[in-house]
């Protein structure tokens, strides 16, 4: 964490090989080999007690990765720590924004994105009540609140995308997880966000306005990537193949009872619960699940990788110089797995979701009305 420095214009976090030390992160250790069926994911926000991966509890409750032993890991709140950890080899899934992901790319990291959980852009910029600009091109001149450094990897590229000349825009890395303080505290003119923060955000008292990235943007959202070494390796990549299905079936199931899987997520996490309403939770959920689901009239399938959209965050990130590295769009974004990953027992799924028993306080909740204000 930088606390409240200002982040230089051209400073992007530096990715090395030696970056993240064992002793560093913990539970996570470096292993000479993987036994065949375990998968461990590792998190970029440096915590798992979220509701950004319901699919997975989801899956874990119903048993959805089959015989895969699978953990979900929080890592260091480092923007750039998933995908070092998946090149050291103490992960084996990581889950960067692209920003990130183009960055390990350009540090020559051998990676693979390999299945796509967001279709639609999942970030937006947050405003105080009423400061809101009519453009985001208002952006030039003011600073925009980060809880990482490597976020600006993130905004550079929607900006850019959006017309703003982002040699204009100041960044404050204000720290994990008080970037959102900060800007309500008027240390900054806009803060980054995501869909599902956002609600968690309002549910905190933090009364913000908001340019969605939904509604301005056609760039991709956050992947699940893996070594290259394993999606070459025939055996691996099946089951690589198996562990996608999981969390695709888990997004399936989310889509069709988003009361019950945040339900389940909030019994696995207690505390994440006693912040949030029922409600505010549910909230949250769907507006992931909106991410999620995003351009799927396109994509058609949960994880698939739209080129056109990652041709053009690639493009943009070339021009701006995130990006100096040549490399191929379709040698490192795969959709190789996305029809394995979805042939899950789609009855199964439904007769799961539809059978759930909710408890009162999520029974309660209208999700109708939910789905008129997101």
């Amino acid at each position: 964490m930088i606390g409240n420095m200002m982040i230089g214009r051209r400073r992007l976090l530096t990715l090395s090989a030696t970056g993240i030390s064992a002793m560093a992160i913990g539970g996570l250790s470096a292993r000479d080999a993987r036994a065949a069926d375990t998968v461990r994911w590792v998190s970029p926000r440096g915590t798992v007690e979220v509701l950004d991966d319901y699919p997975y509890w989801v899956a874990k409750k119903f048993g959805y990765f089959g015989d895969i032993e699978t953990t979900l890991e929080p890592g260091p709140s480092d923007a750039t720590a998933t995908v070092k950890l998946v090149d050291q080899e103490q992960a084996d899934v990581g889950y960067p924004s692209p920003g990130v992901f183009s960055l390990a790319l350009a540090q020559g990291m051998p990676l693979v994105s390999a299945f796509h959980m967001g279709g639609g852009d999942v970030f937006s910029f947050a405003f105080r009540k009423g400061e809101k600009p009519a453009s985001l091109k208002d952006l030039e001149g003011k600073t925009v609140v980060l809880g990482s450094a490597g976020w600006q990897s993130i905004c550079d590229p929607m900006l850019k995308a959006a017309g703003v000349d982002i040699t204009k825009v100041k960044y404050v890395d204000a720290g994990w997880p008080t970037w959102g303080t900060a800007l309500k505290e008027g240390k900054g003119d806009s803060a980054l966000s995501w869909e599902g923060l956002r609600a968690q955000w309002k549910g905190q008292g933090f009364d913000f306005d908001y340019w969605l990235g939904r509604d301005f943007s056609k760039l991709p959202a956050n992947s699940f990537v893996m070594r290259k070494a394993d999606f070459d390796d025939a055996a691996k990549r099946e089951v690589y193949g198996r562990y996608f299905q999981g969390w695709a079936a888990g997004l399936e199931f989310g889509k069709h009872n988003p009361r019950a899987a945040t339900q389940i997520v909030m019994e696995q996490f207690p505390g994440l619960a006693s912040q949030m309403t029922p409600d505010v939770a549910v909230e949250s959920q769907m507006q992931l699940a909106n991410v999620f689901a995003g351009r799927m009239d396109e994509r058609k399938k949960w994880g698939y990788h739209l080129p056109s959209s990652w041709q053009l965050f690639f493009d943009v990130g070339r021009e701006i110089g995130q990006i100096t590295t040549d490399f191929k769009m379709e040698d490192v974004v795969k959709n190789d797995l996305i029809d394995q990953a979805n042939s899950f027992d789609a009855t199964k799924v439904k007769a799961d979701a539809d059978g759930f028993k909710l408890s009162d306080a999520y029974g309660a909740v209208n999700v109708e009305e939910i789905a008129k204000r997101i």
